[in-house]
C-alpha cells in the first residue's frame, strides 16, 4: 500500500472526503516527523512506538574500490511494533 492508497482507505473507512483524509494523513506524518526530530518518541498503544536511535561514526569500505571511508554519526528513525499490531498480523 502506498500513500495514495492509504489516503483512499482512510477516506473510505472514516467517511471523510478524500481532501480531508489527505489533510489528516499528512498531519499525522508531520506530527510524527516533528516529534522525532525533537528527539522525543511517539507511543501509540496497541500499534507501536516510533523513536530515534543514534548511530556512532564508523569506518566502511567503498564497494567499488575497496578503500576505507569514514561514515558520519547519524540519527536513524526506528519503529517497534506493539502487541496489538503483532497479534493482528500473526
Amino acid at each position: 500500500m502506498n500513500k495514495n492508497e492509504l489516503i483512499g482507505a482512510v477516506a473510505d473507512s472514516s467517511g471523510l472526503s478524500r481532501n480531508d483524509a489527505t489533510k489528516a494523513v499528512e498531519a499525522v506524518f508531520e506530527t510524527i516527523t516533528g516529534t522525532l526530530s525533537k528527539g522525543d518518541e511517539v507511543r501509540l498503544v496497541g500499534f507501536g512506538t516510533f523513536s530515534c536511535a543514534k548511530r556512532k561514526a564508523s569506518t566502511g569500505r567503498n564497494p567499488r574500490t575497496g578503500e576505507p571511508m569514514a561514515i558520519k554519526a547519524s540519527t536513524q528513525p526506528k519503529f517497534k511494533a506493539g502487541k496489538g499490531l503483532k497479534d493482528a498480523v500473526n
